[in-house]
C-alpha cells in the first residue's frame, strides 16, 4: 500500500470530497476517504482515541507516523492498532481503547512459534 496518501490532510466536510462510513463506539460517522484512520477521525472532530492504563487520561495522535503509539484503537476487533498507519475504509468498526491490551493465552502461545 502506498503511504503517500496516508499523510495527506483530508478535505473538510461539505466540500464534495469522497467519504466513507465508519462506526466509532457504536456511532456512525462519515469521514474522508483516502487517508489514515487517524487523519480521518481528527478531521471529523474526534479527540479521544485511547485512555492511558495508569491514569485513564485521554490520548490522541501525536507523531502521525507510527513512532509514539498515542493513536492506538481497536480496529475491526483487533486492539492496539496504530490508526496513523491504517488506511480508512468503508465499514470499519472502531473502538476507543481503554487501558492496556489484554493478553490471552492464544496470543502468548503465538509468541512461542518464532
Amino acid at each position: 500500500m502506498p503511504t503517500s496518501s496516508l499523510f495527506s490532510v483530508p478535505a473538510r466536510a461539505g466540500d464534495g470530497a469522497p467519504r466513507v462510513t465508519v462506526e466509532l463506539d457504536g456511532v456512525t460517522l462519515q469521514v474522508p476517504s483516502g487517508c489514515s484512520v487517524a487523519a480521518a477521525l481528527l478531521v471529523s472532530g474526534v479527540t479521544r482515541f485511547r485512555n492511558t492504563p495508569v491514569s485513564g487520561g485521554a490520548r490522541a495522535p501525536y507523531c502521525m507516523m507510527g513512532v509514539c503509539f498515542e493513536c492506538l484503537m481497536e480496529i475491526d476487533g483487533e486492539p492496539s492498532r496504530q490508526t496513523c498507519l491504517v488506511e480508512v475504509r468503508d465499514g470499519m468498526k472502531l473502538r476507543t481503547q481503554h487501558g492496556a491490551r489484554e493478553l490471552t493465552m492464544h496470543a502468548m502461545e503465538g509468541d512461542d512459534e518464532q
